[in-house]
């Protein structure tokens, strides 16, 4: 018979959990496009609908490795969320601005 987690969680030690939510935050930071959209409980044909493409579309998407930004900007702001572009160097963190005035394509 299968555990609830809460039940499993409960019988780790305070350096497991700590360790656990450590690599559950590093996760939930880096993930591929298809993976964000089942995080945010969207289907591909939901997507499709927002963004007004057929279902076959987001999963070209999701499979690229190279696209425009404004096609991920797009895709992003579909999802609910914000796109921002970020440069790091070994001496800091830029937000590159220059794509802040795209219009979604």
């Amino acid at each position: 018979m299968a555990k609830k987690f809460s039940d499993l969680r409960a019988g780790m030690s305070q350096a497991a959990r700590e360790r656990s939510d450590a690599k559950a935050k590093v996760m939930l930071a880096e993930m591929p496009l298809n993976e964000l959209r089942q995080a945010r409980g969207l289907s591909q044909k939901m997507l499709a609908d927002v963004l007004h493409v057929q279902q076959p579309s987001i999963a070209k998407i999701e499979k690229r490795t190279d696209m425009y930004l404004s096609t991920l900007r797009s895709h992003i702001e579909a999802m609910g969320g914000e796109l921002e572009v970020i440069a790091r160097f070994p001496d800091g963190v830029v937000k590159i601005n220059n794509f802040s005035e795209l219009n979604a394509v």
